[in-house]
């Protein structure tokens, strides 16, 4: 049985400032949320409304043409796939929701998931929205200002010694000991966490009518970028594209096992030394010494003879003002790696004429 830990008593925006025809939008949300989290309905009822949530508010987000980019880096047809336009801000919504759909499908009563910020705003929201109980773990000493909108949403914070792959252990030891659900990636959910950013590959090849000659994504963990792939996959398997896109992995300069790989033509993704990496404000989406999904993603960038490339905090800043400036979207500095690198790349080895896609994974709050 559900707890209905979701803060039911206070009307929920899930855009902050949102105004006029945003708030019959979100009294509408409002009530498929109480249908949702309340436990003596049939579980029909409660996963019909909040798949109507998911419909609503998740996905389906901007896609533009930067033809400002263009000039101002040479190469044409580059378009803008923004995910900022999430409830939350990030991608991360979209694994977010699909988690909790599958939890309150399997009527599990808590979920859990280990973050340093972006996941555990989107998981905490998304199970607020179902009326399921929420455990979010985090590095001990890491501070973000995200954590109290985790708080916020009714979520539990649990802070664990060490870094983000030990609170990642932590979570999950937890959840098989309590038998609560386990949102963290590479486990048993990595399937279905690829098949939610697969969703991203649709809703390009919905704006193009077939693959673009290649997709730069930014990498962390490495399921995003896994997830693009596969839905492409997918796509050019069923024969709707005429071929599959070049993937381009960008992360910040030397921190990130994926990149290092790719760069170093290893094989596999080897683990980075923990005490060489640097932690900043612009550069923590992206860092890893241990990538979870990460050798998914490296035969990701091997299969479709795609490239990986690094990125300073300086350029990452610098992506970030230019596409505010010239594009008028108001990106997350991190958000720009995979921009980065098919930019730098250009530049050494010139692109031909077709369609570049560049997936901004969050927006600047």
């Amino acid at each position: 049985m559900m707890n209905g830990n979701s803060n039911l008593t206070q009307p929920f925006g899930l855009m902050d400032g949102a105004s006029g025809a945003f708030q019959q939008i979100h009294q509408e949300v409002n009530r498929q949320r109480e249908i949702t989290a309340d436990d003596s309905l049939p579980l029909a009822d409660r996963l019909e409304a909040y798949e109507d949530i998911i419909d609503s508010e998740v996905g389906d987000t901007a896609f533009i043409r930067a033809r400002n980019i263009e000039r101002e880096t040479g190469l044409r047809q580059i378009f803008l796939k923004f995910e900022g336009g999430n409830p939350t801000g990030t991608q991360k919504d979209r694994v977010a929701f699909a988690q909790a759909m599958d939890a309150l499908r399997r009527r599990f009563d808590t979920i859990t998931v280990a973050t340093c910020g972006n996941f555990g705003v989107a998981q905490a929201l998304a199970a607020s929205l179902a009326g399921i109980r929420c455990v979010i773990y985090i590095p001990g000493n890491y501070h973000t200002r995200r954590i109290r909108e985790i708080e916020s949403l009714g979520a539990e914070i649990v802070r664990v010694p060490g870094d983000y792959e030990g609170a990642v252990k932590a979570s999950s030891e937890q959840a098989e000991k309590e038998e609560w659900y386990d949102a963290n990636p590479g486990g048993s959910n990595t399937t279905m966490q690829l098949g939610a950013y697969g969703g991203i590959s649709y809703e390009i090849y919905d704006e193009l009518g077939d693959a673009p000659a290649a997709v730069a994504v930014p990498v962390s963990n490495g399921t995003t970028f896994a997830g693009v792939c596969r839905g492409f996959a997918s796509l050019y398997r069923r024969g709707k594209t005429s071929r599959m896109p070049r993937m381009v992995a960008g992360s910040s300069f030397r921190k990130n096992p994926i990149v290092q790989a790719a760069l170093k033509n290893k094989p596999t993704c080897e683990d980075l030394a923990p005490e060489k990496i640097r932690e900043t404000r612009v550069n923590e989406p992206l860092i890893n010494w241990h990538a979870i999904d990460g050798n998914i993603a490296l035969k990701a960038i091997r299969d479709t003879n795609g490239w990986a490339g690094d990125a300073s905090d300086k350029n990452l800043r610098l992506y970030s003002r230019l596409i505010r400036e010239r594009e008028g979207l108001d990106v997350l500095p991190a958000s720009t790696a995979g921009l980065i690198a098919l930019i730098e790349n250009h530049k050494v080895n010139p692109l031909p004429n077709d369609r570049y896609v560049v997936v901004l994974t969050g927006r600047k709050s």
